[in-house]
């Protein structure tokens, strides 16, 4: 690493050090980062001084990791539209109330889909002894129709991408179970891009079953978004097209998925499907909106955030009970330590993200008059692996007024930071309108393995790692929230 970087870091180290020391009440000017040519950025030392209380108060606490177990072992899956979904929303809104703060439901109309059966069975294949059938473990897709009260049974077509589906044309899909058997990259994975992994997959479990229907196929199959094949399915939600008939639509394990391939190889493979979910009227739910107020800018908003539904499978701690506690804990920490922030800091649990983002979208809807004084965003949405630091979707001229965050950090291991283009899924419309967001940058190389399995339950959680992701997002809300000046739009 170039010796610019350590005599920098020493210089901003070695300048708070010496105010602790002294009791200096001057502001600190921290050194720019080059190539940039924005003037110092003033901190207080006050500020500096309140940020490590804060990372070692949440350190030092349970909070989060007690407030997750009522949510999954409590309440349990809390899939859009359901009764456990509401009392998700009353029990976070009692526990922000009883912490202090303003809190408030805004109304948001949510997709009210409830699974049913599942059920499939390879009932002719090459090698097939007398008599035998092989079960076949899936989870219908989250928006699917039903098949016929009876089940249908076809011939299944496999293939690896949309080229090959399109290359098969009409005359070899119609009829037909189409196969999609995108792997996931688990390589890619364990080098720590799961995220991009899943990206790779997720457009066959979104888009497959109108693609495959525009060709006439009755169903569509996916192989499962995930790793770590132990032959459970992984469930998401699908769109349907307007131009393509409706389908019913399942992901199936990685194993399945194997198997139905290499027999396809051989011969022919017929199926036999049973799905029996029904899509309900929309049902009327809520966003969990809870203000801890600023006491010079309250206008002004940082907010902190995680999304309160899940699929159903599970009981929805990473994804996303996690995040949602992490943002209750941030503004617990600053109730015990009697910490009041400039601007205002803004809990929000969103709900309805599994079904595309019903509670981000609905939010700027409704708030866009007051995007503006939307000073930050800060989302969790990837899990409760120890974090190595924080991802910034914003302008690079910000980099220079986050670099305290990042001091302070580093004392836990979670002081790197990155730029991306894209961000966790409810704050994405702010961040389309402006608003600097960010999110956990945390270690994600087994998040997929669990993730919208029947897996996600409360003991792939460690306690010391959910409160490390505690201290980077109530550091950095705080800090937002205490900036001289708020950062570009």
């Amino acid at each position: 690493m170039c010796t610019s970087y350590w005599i920098k870091n020493f210089q901003i180290i070695s300048v708070a050090i010496l105010i602790l020391l002294t009791g200096n009440s001057r502001s600190v000017a921290v050194p720019r980062q080059e190539p940039y040519e924005e003037a110092p950025v003033v901190h207080s030392p006050q500020l500096l001084v309140e940020l490590k209380q804060i990372q070692q108060a949440a350190l030092g606490s349970d909070y989060a990791f007690r407030q997750l177990a009522v949510l999954t072992a409590g309440i349990g899956p809390r899939l859009s539209g359901s009764v456990q979904a509401q009392n998700a929303v009353n029990y976070v809104a009692s526990e922000l109330r009883r912490l202090g703060l303003d809190v408030r439901l805004e109304k948001v109309l949510v997709p009210h889909w409830i699974r049913g059966e599942e059920k499939a069975e390879l009932v002719k294949f090459p090698g097939q002894m007398s008599g035998m059938a092989q079960r076949i473990v899936l989870t219908t897709l989250g928006g699917s129709i039903a098949t016929p009260p009876t089940g249908l049974t076809a011939e299944v077509v496999t293939v690896n991408s949309f080229e090959e589906l399109e290359a098969l044309g009409r005359a070899n899909v119609e009829g037909k179970i189409v196969l999609f058997n995108r792997r996931f990259d688990e390589q890619m994975a364990a080098q720590g891009f799961g995220v991009e992994a899943y990206r790779q997959m997720v457009p066959y479990r979104t888009r497959g079953p109108s693609a495959a229907a525009r060709l006439g196929a009755v169903a569509a199959l996916v192989r499962s978004a995930g790793g770590s094949n132990y032959r459970l399915p992984h469930a998401g939600f699908m769109r349907y097209s307007n131009d393509a008939a409706r389908i019913p639509a399942a992901a199936l394990t990685g194993e399945d998925a194997d198997l139905i391939a290499g027999l396809s190889k051989q011969g022919p493979v017929r199926l036999y499907l049973t799905l029996t979910p029904q899509t309900l009227p929309d049902a009327e739910s809520y966003n969990v909106v809870a203000d801890l107020k600023g006491s010079e800018h309250p206008e002004q908003i940082v907010i902190v955030s995680g999304h309160l539904d899940s699929w159903d499978l599970g009981t929805g701690a990473i994804d996303d009970g996690a995040g949602v506690v992490m943002a209750m804990h941030t503004v617990q920490v600053l109730r015990e330590l009697n910490l009041h922030p400039k601007r205002s800091i803004r809990v929000i649990a969103w709900m309805s993200e599994e079904f595309g983002g019903i509670g981000g979208n609905a939010y700027a809807k409704s708030h866009q008059a007051e995007i503006a004084n939307h000073i930050a965003a800060i989302e969790s949405d990837h899990g409760a692996g120890h974090p190595l630091g924080f991802s910034i979707k914003a302008s690079q001229t910000v980099r220079p007024m986050l670099e305290p965050v990042s001091l302070v950090l580093q004392g836990s291991g979670a002081g790197l930071t990155r730029f991306t283009e894209e961000i966790e899924t409810d704050i994405s419309p702010l961040a389309e309108a402006g608003v600097p967001c960010f999110g956990l940058w945390q270690d994600g190389r087994t998040y997929f393995n669990y993730h919208h399995t029947a897996a996600d339950t409360l003991d792939k959680v460690v306690p010391k790692e959910l409160a490390e992701n505690v201290a980077i997002m109530a550091v950095l809300a705080y800090a937002l929230a205490n900036l001289s000046q708020p950062l570009p739009h």
